[in-house]
């Protein structure tokens, strides 16, 4: 493993050990929050997991319905019925935090459903499709919203553990070599003085 290039001196000895302990302080840090930021996305993994199962259930019975009710009013008729059929959806975004993280959360209300044609034209297969799609709507919209918290959970477990990484492989070795050589020079200089300490005063005392 390379080392820092720099003078071996006592006052850079001093940074290279600070640098260190910041360096390690920060690892363990950051391996924490990796860990707390997988176990939340194995958390919201698993809810679009089961999200999915209710979407597929879902569209199992919605499009059957709607098949039903072209084939019972007919397309021309269902089209003239659906032109005169409105819904004011509220969009919610709201916030999520996790893991010092602020993530954004959609949440769909939807509106009481009514009767918007006359009861001439009204069919119970009108009704139904009108319902099941409803339901359908709602749980895309809660997939959509815990799939883009995934998403970004993922996103900073990659990006944690590339920090992580580059502590562990990178910065935190190179310190250790560095202080290691700055140590081992210090220590031979230290030894080169004290024999050139003796080897005056045995001089000094012959004299």
């Amino acid at each position: 493993m390379p080392r820092e290039t720099i003078a071996p001196t006592k006052s850079n000895l001093i940074k290279v050990k600070e640098r260190l302990a910041t360096a390690s302080e920060g690892y363990e840090l950051l391996e924490q929050k990796r860990e707390i930021l997988v176990m939340e996305l194995m958390r919201k993994v698993e809810q679009v997991k089961l999200l999915e199962r209710d979407l597929d259930a879902q569209v199992a019975v919605a499009y059957p319905a709607l098949k039903r009710m072209l084939i019972v009013v007919g397309r021309e008729r269902a089209d003239r019925l659906s032109r005169n059929i409105f819904y004011q959806f509220d969009l919610k975004e709201y916030k999520v935090s996790t893991v010092g993280m602020t993530l954004p959360g959609l949440e769909v209300h939807l509106p009481r459903v009514e009767l918007k044609y006359a009861l001439t034209n009204s069919f119970a297969e009108c009704d139904e499709t009108v319902l099941e799609f409803f339901k359908l709507l709602k749980t895309v919209t809660e997939l959509a919203a815990v799939r883009t918290i995934a998403w970004r959970l993922a996103r900073e477990v990659r990006k944690t553990q590339r920090r992580v990484n580059a502590l562990e492989k990178r910065v935190i070795p190179i310190a250790k070599e560095t202080k290691v050589y700055i140590e081992s020079a210090l220590e031979e200089r230290d030894r080169d003085a004290f024999f050139t300490s003796k080897l005056l005063k045995r001089k000094a005392a012959k004299e």
